[in-house]
């Protein structure tokens, strides 16, 4: 005579299961801050400094200015 025990499947619900929960929300919150860690990186790469631009300037206005 054999016993059928049911299996109780609240084990592996969402909701129900403390650590199998837990451990999602922690990969979760990685993969987050490391999305918006390169997103940012991404963002200051493509925005960055590009060089000297070419200025005119008034020769009247330089350190050792040239008067007409």
């Amino acid at each position: 005579m054999e016993q059928h025990l049911e299996k109780d499947y609240r084990d592996k619900d969402f909701k129900r299961n403390w650590v199998n929960s837990s451990v999602f929300l922690f990969y979760l919150q990685v993969f987050c801050v490391m999305a918006f860690v390169l997103g940012g990186c991404y963002s200051l790469y493509k925005h960055r400094y590009k060089g000297k631009p070419e200025v005119t300037i008034q020769p009247s206005t330089l350190y050792t200015p040239e008067y007409k």
